[in-house]
C-alpha cells in the first residue's frame, strides 16, 4: 500500500468538475485552480462508495441459536 502525503493527495472540485491539488484550512479545503471548495468524492464516486460499504457490510443481529444443545439436555442461555 502506497504511504499518502499531502504533495500527491486529491480532492474533487465541483466547479472544475475534477480531482484537484488543493489547500487546506481550518475548517474547508479549497482548490489550487480556481479557489472553490473541494470535497473529498465527486457525487457518482460517494454513490458507488455508499453501494460498495453497504454490500459488504456485515450483517447485524443475535447470532443463531443452536439447538443441538437443548437436544442433548442442556440449559440454554
Amino acid at each position: 500500500m502506497d504511504v499518502p502525503d499531502y504533495y500527491s493527495d486529491l480532492k474533487y472540485c465541483p466547479k472544475c468538475d475534477k480531482y484537484v491539488c488543493y489547500l487546506m484550512g481550518m475548517e474547508h479545503s479549497y482548490c489550487v485552480e480556481c479557489g472553490a471548495r473541494v470535497r473529498l468524492f465527486s457525487e457518482q464516486d460517494w454513490v458507488a462508495f455508499n453501494e460498495n460499504i453497504t454490500r459488504n457490510k456485515p450483517k447485524g443481529g443475535r447470532p443463531k441459536k443452536d439447538h443441538r444443545k437443548d437436544q442433548r439436555g442442556r440449559e440454554s442461555a
